[in-house]
């Protein structure tokens, strides 16, 4: 029934998932060209809030549990599985006062609207993945800003998408090189589950009736643990989270 909807409502999605983008595009240029970086922000902000709940037009659920209190004088490395393209509008949305910037393939930085425009100056880090120096070089400048702006990124550690739902082990690189440039950063698990039920049966059609989920978990201590140590140490709590 999920696959039969889908071929029913996956037009409707997205029509209003690329009309956003597209209303966004100009919205994203105003502000940032004549207000700066908070107002780009917000406008970032509401462009993923609506890019989240594009979902209802598949009748997909978003729940997002974040019972953490969590500093926003402080940077944080969230950590969390990955599963899609969707599991990242809702962590802009909900996490948005912590300012979460992302590593992204610097392909991304041209013709997707809206996206590639934040990706290009929203503070982000965008990677040459055939450049190693100007890849941790990006990363590092990233963590620089972390560190003097109270920012926050987001590592998916796996490196890939899980398109099975099932986690492949965490690459500890990324958080390694942004706690070079900023090692008083918090590190933050999140477990996101069901978000590859979406595209399940891959881009046509979306699968409808999913209940996606995003539950942000305790922070890791990191007194006396190095790099490797905490990225373990936040798959492991993953991993025990979703049962894997």
């Amino acid at each position: 029934m999920n696959k039969f909807l889908g071929y029913i409502l996956t037009p409707v999605f997205y029509f209003f998932f690329f009309l956003t983008l597209i209303i966004f595009q100009p919205v994203q240029w105003v502000c940032f060209r004549l207000f700066g970086y908070k107002a780009h922000k917000v406008s970032v902000d509401y462009l993923n809030f609506f890019l989240t709940y594009c979902q209802i037009f598949l009748g997909n659920s978003i729940t997002f549990l974040n019972q953490q209190d969590l500093p926003t004088d402080r940077p944080i490395i969230f950590v969390a599985n990955h599963q899609s393209m969707y599991d990242i509008p809702g962590i802009i949305w909900f996490l948005k006062k912590h300012h979460v910037k992302f590593i992204s393939k610097i392909e991304l930085t041209k013709g997707i609207p809206s996206i590639s425009f934040n990706l290009k100056y929203g503070g982000g880090a965008n990677i040459n993945r055939k450049d190693s120096k100007q890849a941790v070089s990006e990363i590092i400048k990233l963590g620089r800003r972390m560190k003097d702006n109270n920012w926050s990124a987001m590592i998916f550690a796996e490196g890939t998408r899980a398109k099975d739902g099932l986690m492949k082990p965490f690459h500890v690189g990324g958080i390694a090189t942004l706690l070079k440039a900023a090692p008083d950063a918090l590190i933050v698990p999140i477990a996101i589950e069901n978000s590859w039920k979406i595209v399940q049966y891959g881009a046509f059609p979306l699968s409808c009736g999913e209940k996606i989920r995003w539950t942000v978990l305790p922070p890791v201590p990191t007194a006396g643990l190095n790099p490797e140590e905490l990225t373990l140490a936040a798959e492991q709590a993953i991993r025990k989270f979703l049962k894997q």
